[in-house]
């Protein structure tokens, strides 16, 4: 004899379906709370914001184009400046605040080498923002 309810054979019968009802009660439950509470949620915080003044200002960094023409020659804002001037020129746009940003026009037909060599003295003397700048394709 055993002490389980559903050790027996006549019990085998009366566990095969789930009774519903609780888990009806339990969603109205549910339901109701949810309902009761996303009002008082939805208007719950009041906050009274600062106000700030709308006028943009100005802090656009200025620009920098630097050309490289198809012999190699380096233009600063269109002077022509050897290496050692470029790097100076570099070193003391990169103190500026806010810092300029370095647009560089190179020729089509330029070595990379020469591109690169800019590229890596402007990294090198602390300019963070470089552009390429490249004409549009016409068809």
């Amino acid at each position: 004899m055993a002490m389980s309810p559903f050790a027996s054979d006549d019990d085998d019968g009366l566990m095969n379906e789930i009774n519903m009802t609780p888990l009806v009660d339990v969603m109205l439950v549910l339901l109701i709370v949810f309902m009761v509470t996303i009002p008082v949620i939805r208007h719950a915080v009041k906050i009274d914001l600062p106000h700030a003044s709308s006028v943009k200002e100005d802090t656009k960094p200025t620009q920098i184009n630097v050309s490289i023409e198809a012999d190699g020659t380096v233009l600063w804002d269109g002077n022509v400046v050897s290496d050692d001037q470029l790097t100076a020129k570099i070193a003391a746009a990169a103190q500026q605040q806010p810092q300029p940003e370095l647009h560089l026009n190179a020729d089509r037909k330029v070595q990379y080498e020469k591109v690169a060599q800019v590229m890596s003295a402007a990294q090198s003397g602390g300019l963070t923002k470089l552009g390429f700048v490249t004409d549009p394709a016409h068809h």
